[in-house]
């Protein structure tokens, strides 16, 4: 009996162990993507950048207006590819399933807007993100 308890033990943290490298692999992997959507949003615009980075059929969430798929997202933010503005955000938290294909992350957010007449609005918020890893390998979020 105790070498049967040991046993299944044995299996349970074997099963724990061998999971954890393809979720630390996940969640480096979720940082970075991460990071690259960030950069993309500052180099060209928040239309491509949203667009690229959305699963084919993700959602954004806006105030509970939801836009899905890649085209409505595509097309909400071109309303600001004429205007000067700056989008951050710093992932605080994140989390990937023990399957190793989805993930979140949440954090902090600061989007300006300067005018014409070089007035600045800022709004500083939070932001929830799912991630879904792709057949292809990428990661796309399917939530925002």
């Amino acid at each position: 009996m105790k070498k049967a308890i040991f046993l299944i033990f044995l299996t349970a943290i074997s099963m724990l162990v061998s999971c954890s490298p393809d979720r630390e692999k996940a969640k480096s992997e979720i940082l970075e993507t991460e990071k690259d959507f960030e950069k993309m949003v500052a180099a060209r615009g928040m239309a491509y950048a949203f667009s690229y980075y959305a699963a084919d059929h993700g959602v954004v969430n806006l105030n509970g207006h939801l836009l899905r798929g890649k085209e409505a997202i595509r097309n909400h933010y071109m309303k600001w590819e004429d205007e000067d503005v700056s989008l951050k955000w710093e992932p605080e938290y994140m989390d990937v399933a023990s399957s190793g294909d989805m993930g979140y992350t949440f954090g902090r957010y600061t989007f300006t807007v300067t005018d014409y007449y070089g007035k600045v609005t800022r709004s500083e918020g939070i932001f929830h993100r799912v991630w879904k890893k792709q057949d292809d390998g990428t990661w796309r979020f399917v939530w925002d």
